[in-house]
């Protein structure tokens, strides 16, 4: 009687420790995925990001403000009459 017992208890260990395998198993296919999906955002953000870093030192040319306060903004640099100096 106890031997069958054992042997119920066996199976039933076996069977449940095989549907744990299976549950961590998928678990880790689930969380592998979610890992690539994570990986490929941060791949495209980081392309993003030196894209806008390529835009930024572009806008920030000094040949580039100097451009736009001309074309823009009618800015222009002072004729030598134009420029006073103060001293103290």
């Amino acid at each position: 009687m106890t031997l069958r017992i054992a042997l119920v208890a066996l199976i039933v260990a076996n069977i449940v420790s095989a549907l744990m395998v299976v549950q961590a198993r998928h678990q880790h296919r689930r969380l592998f995925i979610q890992l690539s999906q994570l990986e490929k955002a941060r791949d495209d953000l980081n392309i993003e990001f030196g894209r806008l870093q390529l835009e930024q030192a572009t806008w920030a040319e000094s040949n580039r403000i100097d451009q736009v306060a001309r074309d823009r903004l009618g800015m222009k640099f002072p004729e030598g009459a134009e420029t006073v100096v103060i001293r103290p």
